[in-house]
């Protein structure tokens, strides 16, 4: 795309992560700490934009989930040619199918399972909607990480389902850590959940990673306006540095500071 924008998306190849959106009980407040934090533009439909680009959908959470106790939550969606037969194919492969694909009006049709982890995930079949139209850049996402108890079988059955090639991080000691690649690029990661998580409680689940000019900057910026950091600035093995942030109504994603694909 001569004199694109480094980063921009016209199409997303079946099996890479393509899109994102926040549910919270609060979508008004929400769109306006993101707003200050990256640069979001909003309006009151549920997606928002980063310099005309949509990035992002922000949607309120259903009283079903907060009446059960479900905290707000960020929702990874992957790309895929036929949202219903990736859903059969997911239920052979031992995924708990949450129903059937459905439309959203013209703009694409939606799927959604638990993988034999536990952790939920979206499939998005793209209609006149891609996904987002800007990643790898400052505001915007550039990375979806599963935390999980069972990383060997995560990787067996994302594999399987997406055609996932996966490589084993060296993390110097830390928790285990796989990368994965679609194709030639990586896509995202799986990793073991922190003791403290199991503790806890945490279910396995799926995490964006949203990219900034200084995480130093950014940690301080979302804690002015009611955020809570997860954990501090974390130095990576291969480069960069991330940060775990608990937004004001509830939500975990993370930052990322560090080199960007195009």
């Amino acid at each position: 795309m001569s004199g694109a924008r480094m980063g921009t998306r016209t199409s997303y190849e079946p099996g890479t992560f393509c899109w994102v959106d926040l549910s919270t009980p609060e979508p008004a407040a929400a769109k306006a700490f993101y707003g200050e934090l990256f640069g979001w533009t909003a309006s009151d439909a549920p997606i928002v934009t980063l310099d005309g680009h949509p990035v992002a959908a922000i949607v309120e959470q259903p009283a079903s989930e907060s009446e059960r106790g479900v905290p707000p939550h960020w929702n990874s969606y992957i790309s895929v040619e036929d949202a219903d037969a990736t859903l059969a194919r997911a239920g052979e492969l031992g995924a708990n199918v949450l129903g059937d694909s459905f439309a959203i009006e013209e703009h694409g049709r939606i799927g959604a399972l638990i993988d034999p982890t536990g952790a939920r995930v979206f499939l998005w079949q793209p209609g006149n909607h891609i996904g987002a139209g800007i990643v790898n850049v400052p505001g915007a996402l550039n990375w979806n990480e599963l935390a999980t108890t069972d990383i060997e079988r995560a990787t067996g059955f994302y594999s399987e389902l997406f055609g996932w090639r996966t490589e084993p991080l060296d993390t110097g000691g830390g928790p285990a850590y796989t990368v994965v690649l679609r194709g030639d690029r990586d896509t995202g990661g799986i990793r073991e959940q922190l003791p403290e998580e199991r503790e806890a409680g945490a279910p396995a689940n799926w995490a964006p990673y949203f990219a900034v000019v200084s995480l130093d900057d950014a940690i301080a910026k979302a804690r002015d306006r009611g955020a809570a950091t997860l954990f501090s600035p974390l130095p990576l093995p291969n480069g960069g540095s991330i940060a775990g942030i608990r937004d004001p109504q509830g939500a975990a994603f993370a930052l990322w500071d560090g080199r960007l694909d195009d």
